[in-house]
């Protein structure tokens, strides 16, 4: 089997569960800066091909969004795909080092949290979940 072909399929795969989830891919710098200059409540998520974090951190996206509060944007940047987009969309993760797969939540552009990939590897997706919904609670707006 070509490795460059299967990469391909993950990193396919990948975007399509963040498609299905509702969440709109940055892929360059300019998208990045337009995305993040709505006011309101932004999730960022950091996709990944990682295999343990990732495979937590994509099912923990869609199912903590199904929630009485919710960011008013959802999107996401792809760690080792779209370079570009994800050195600009770290430049607003003032404090945080490069973490990936993980998830920011901005407001107006602004960091207001973070969860990294630490808090994600080795967990269960319903943990992540929970930790993005306590975020929700502190930040977000019923929907």
């Amino acid at each position: 089997m070509n490795f460059n072909f299967f990469m391909n399929d993950v990193v396919e795969q990948a975007r399509k569960d963040m498609d299905e989830a509702g969440y709109t891919h940055l892929r360059s710098p300019e998208e990045v800066e337009e995305a993040f200059a709505k006011e309101g409540t932004t999730l960022v998520m950091i996709n990944s091909v990682c295999g343990c974090a990732g495979g937590i951190a994509r099912p923990a996206a869609a199912h903590a969004v199904h929630y009485d509060k919710r960011p008013d944007h959802l999107v996401t940047v792809f760690a080792g795909q779209d370079k570009e987009a994800t050195a600009k969309a770290r430049d607003y993760f003032e404090g945080y080092p490069p973490s990936s797969p993980s998830f920011a939540l901005l407001k107006d552009g602004k960091i207001l949290t973070m969860v990294e990939r630490h808090e994600i590897e080795g967990h269960e997706p319903v943990q992540v979940i929970n930790k993005l919904q306590q975020a929700f609670d502190q930040y977000c707006d019923e929907v």
